[in-house]
């Protein structure tokens, strides 16, 4: 059985896995950004070992103390808006939680698995890390960079026994998705440049988060790709 640490477990794809691969008899270090998310998932699931860990602190020092197996990188924030209007602020936000903490947590983690000559890193990108959409540009600018960070590691780190691969989930019903979409009005307005193209935008998010898929799909091939052998580099659920 392996030590496995996730981020971003209170909620959506972090929790279900960590729930599975507990129930599997993996030791599961469930990690999340606050302490309240904290508190509500140890008094639920007794049998994780939880953990405050905001991935864009210092908390990501806490690492050094656990031997971890496989890190399952699925800590993200996403929003959403025209290119053309979206505050800046709002995505090097994006980018500090999904690329930069990203990377800070993982390069903790590779200090033990390097000298160690194993160990596997599953990042949790997105279809949006592989393709783009009206609307979801901010976010899919993250998910791109992901997945430049995932390949590069990829390749860097086979030599020394260490496994990186991605997983690019398609909108599932986990919540994410509707409060991604649901983001731009918070600022995209009659002011805004492409007010004009109000449609197109109200579009696309309702066909994001419509007919989503069962998370369960996401959860299952997360537990498949913890336990296999060996990993393809992408990972796409549901399959292309």
């Amino acid at each position: 059985m392996a030590t496995v640490l996730v981020t971003g477990a209170g909620t959506g794809f972090g929790k279900g896995i960590s729930l599975a691969l507990a129930e599997r008899g993996h030791d599961v270090i469930a990690t999340t950004e606050s302490d309240e998310q904290a508190a509500a998932l140890a008094a639920e699931a007794p049998q994780l070992t939880v953990e405050r860990l905001d991935i864009t602190t210092d908390d990501v020092d806490k690492v050094s103390q656990w031997d971890i197996d496989v890190l399952i990188n699925n800590a993200a924030m996403g929003r959403t808006g025209p290119l053309a209007d979206v505050p800046v602020d709002l995505v090097r936000k994006m980018f500090e939680v999904n690329v930069f903490g990203t990377l800070a947590i993982t390069q903790k983690v590779l200090a033990g698995m390097i000298p160690r000559g194993s160990g596997r890193i599953i990042m949790v990108s997105s279809v949006a890390g592989l393709n783009a959409f009206p609307a979801f540009g901010p976010y899919v600018m993250t998910k791109h960079a992901l997945e430049a960070m995932g390949k590069g590691m990829r390749a860097e780190l086979a030599p020394q026994g260490v496994d990186v691969c991605m997983i690019n989930p398609g909108a599932h019903n986990t919540g994410f998705n509707d409060s991604m979409a649901a983001s731009m009005w918070e600022w995209f307005d009659e002011n805004s440049l492409q007010w004009p193209n109000k449609a197109m935008f109200s579009a696309v998010r309702d066909a994001a988060t419509t007919d989503q898929l069962d998370p369960a799909d996401v959860v299952g091939k997360l537990v498949e790709l913890t336990e296999a052998e060996t990993t393809e580099e992408h990972n796409l659920v549901p399959p292309a």
